[in-house]
């Protein structure tokens, strides 16, 4: 049911009266990265919680909608092929598409849209769709030294999120407040709890992957030699970011251990990352390298199969830990209390330096020559990899032997 003419009014007065509104028709627009669309699937939840009836669509690029296309929670993903106006030869194409895309987002008559993304194309489509009700984060605040009881990285980073950009925060009827910047993504995008009354509960990041993506993946290691009864270790070096890539030497002497403990080493990335993965393939002799040849979605069954999975700050990151996998990861210029491996401080690695975390993007950018990764060593990484390891096995030994006592009890009812 489309709201009223008479609710529009109220909704103007705060945030109060959106509290009581149900809601029929909503949009989700988060269409990228990887990381921030995980980070983005326990809003989802709870937007399906808080409103059990309701059509919930999601915004989303084509390459990440098979990450939330199977989820429960979500009614229809709405494809965003941003990537096409870059491909010379498809762009009158892909300009016919973004119009049909249009109407169709105008011509479902959302009643509710929440951007989480927070830029002018995002919001763009916020204003399009004709919803009386447009919910976005506000403005940016002007980056502050803070006082935090989860970290003790005092440096402020000349560059990062710290709010809607581009003016976007003018597209939305109610904005979501920032009351501090020094809080995981995951927990800001569940700001928006508070202005439309959803549940309290721990967030979910549950991943619900099509069916086919384990067996392909399981092909792909069979074609390579790694039986599904083999323990496996997925290195994913990439990240767009030339700043957050940890060394070549680094992911290969890694890889080089796991490979002579026993453990079968496969590399994964997209085609971008091809480069570095047949790098470290060729010093780490034994590894196989399926970069370019799997999607966002593929990548998820493969850290599935894996025991354990080893990255930068990157999107794999964030998708082993909502499929709860063993992880490790090397942060330098971002903040892992910001954007790391939600409730998994001990999967970090990084060095303790004055000018870590800065944001930059590029290594031109960095004075230090790239200090803040090249003092990661393999060995360093290692010795977090067997922790992290005993760690999940005894874990695994208490579950099992949790679930035995459970068996016994029950058969000892049942008699």
């Amino acid at each position: 049911m489309q709201c009223r003419k008479g609710q529009s009014e109220n909704f103007r007065t705060g945030n109060a009266s959106l509290r009581t509104v149900n809601f029929s028709r909503i949009l989700l627009i988060k269409p990228s990265a990887l990381g921030d669309v995980v980070h983005t699937l326990p809003v989802l939840v709870k937007l399906r919680a808080r409103y059990p009836a309701a059509r919930i669509d999601w915004l989303i690029t084509p390459q990440n909608a098979e990450i939330v296309r199977c989820h429960p929670a979500l009614s229809n993903v709405v494809l965003f092929a941003r990537g096409d106006f870059a491909r010379g030869g498809r762009r009158w194409q892909a300009v016919g598409a973004f119009f049909n895309l249009l109407k169709k987002i105008r011509g479902t008559k959302y009643d509710l849209v929440i951007d989480l993304h927070g830029q002018v194309r995002s919001a763009f489509f916020a204003l399009i769709s004709g919803a009386r009700v447009r919910i976005g984060f506000d403005r940016p605040l002007k980056p502050a030294r803070t006082v935090s009881a989860e970290h003790d990285l005092k440096n402020i980073a000349s560059h990062g999120w710290r709010g809607a950009r581009e003016g976007s925060w003018m597209a939305y009827t109610h904005r979501i407040p920032i009351p501090t910047l020094d809080v995981h993504a995951i927990d800001r995008y569940l700001w928006v709890a508070t202005t439309l009354g959803l549940d309290a509960n721990p967030p979910d990041l549950t991943i619900h992957l099509p069916p086919e993506t384990v067996p392909k993946v399981q092909r792909l290691l069979d074609e390579r030699g790694v039986p599904a009864s083999r323990p496996l270790v997925a290195l994913v070096p990439g990240t767009i970011w030339e700043t957050k890539h940890w060394t070549i030497e680094g992911f290969a002497g890694v890889a080089r251990e796991l490979l002579s403990s026993g453990f079968a080493v496969a590399l994964a990335g997209t085609i971008r990352d091809q480069s570095r993965c047949r790098q470290i393939a060729a010093a780490a002799p034994g590894a196989c390298d399926l970069s370019g040849k799997t999607t966002p979605a593929d990548l998820a069954a493969l850290i599935q199969r894996a025991e354990l999975c080893v990255t930068n700050d990157s999107g794999s990151m964030h998708v082993a830990a909502s499929l709860g996998k063993p992880m490790v990861s090397v942060f330098g210029p971002t903040n892992p209390v910001h954007i790391g491996p939600y409730g998994r401080s001990e999967s970090v690695v990084r060095v303790n330096l004055p000018c870590s975390p800065c944001n930059y993007r590029r290594l031109s950018q960095c004075p230090f020559d790239h200090a803040c990764m090249k003092q990661v060593t393999s060995t360093m990484v290692m010795e977090r990899v067997w922790k992290i390891l005993a760690t999940a096995r005894t874990q695994e030994v208490t579950r099992q032997e949790g679930n035995g006592r459970s068996v016994s009890v029950q058969r000892e009812h049942a008699i």
